[in-house]
């Protein structure tokens, strides 16, 4: 079967990371699944452009946090196009403070979203990708802050230790049914999301001296996606310039 026969969905792809995760996907040939929860614009540009460029790409509007609005999406689109060989869960949030400061709603904000997003988007589609009877492929996203812990973000090193414990797990129910689960923990990106932080003092705690480029995250998603990972599960793959 070829990469264009198969179908992946990422979260969180109408920008940053996920946007440069679904691009590298379709140029590797596979048809991509775009997500956004508010972003509708940018998704369709995302899909605009790997259709423009040959590929093929549509997109799915629905919020990872709401458990039965996330089902009900993913139901409709596996009864309308079939089953998805593979799954980027890309898709989260931060949140920062200091812990005494933060709130209970900041707290469960950045849980709902990344460790219980896990949950809804993975738990609806499993047992479809199992009764495929085919090899499949799912990359989780982690964070180095979920490997080292990191100040001011105690709700979202909690949120992505969780998802590499998660992904762990499951990668253990699933490895006899040829599905790999695997986990990519990216470092310092040059994202929206890191437009903030303070890039002087965070070099200097880099070995590598740099902070990462979207791409770079893409290749390694690229690498796991592909039939040369097929040994390759329960792995978490740090992208993070020596970092940790």
């Amino acid at each position: 079967m070829s990469s264009i026969q198969k179908s992946v969905l990422v979260t969180g792809s109408s920008r940053g990371i996920g946007k440069a995760i679904a691009l590298r996907l379709a140029r590797d040939g596979y048809a991509v699944v775009v997500h956004c929860r508010d972003r509708r614009v940018d998704a369709d540009a995302v899909a605009a452009e790997i259709n423009a460029a040959g590929g093929a790409a549509r997109v799915l509007q629905f919020d990872i946090g709401q458990r039965d609005a996330t089902a009900a999406a993913l139901a409709a689109d596996i009864e309308a196009h079939g089953c998805y060989y593979g799954v980027v869960c890309n898709a989260g949030v931060a949140v920062d403070t200091a812990f005494p400061a933060m709130t209970g709603e900041e707290w469960d904000q950045v849980i709902g979203t990344n460790l219980d997003g896990f949950f809804n988007v993975l738990n609806p589609l499993v047992m479809p990708m199992v009764q495929r009877r085919k090899p499949g492929r799912i990359v989780t996203m982690a964070s180095v802050s979920g490997l080292i812990g990191n100040r001011g973000q105690v709700n979202y090193s909690a949120a992505k230790a969780g998802i590499i414990g998660a992904t762990k797990a499951l990668a253990l129910e699933l490895a006899k049914r040829d599905i790999t689960v695997n986990c990519v923990a990216p470092g310092l990106i040059e994202t929206d999301m890191t437009a903030d932080v303070p890039m002087d003092e965070a070099l200097k705690m880099i070995p590598a001296r740099r902070v990462g480029r979207p791409e770079e995250v893409a290749a390694a998603v690229s690498y796991l996606m592909s039939e040369d990972a097929g040994y390759v599960t329960r792995q978490v793959l740090s992208v993070n310039g020596g970092l940790a």
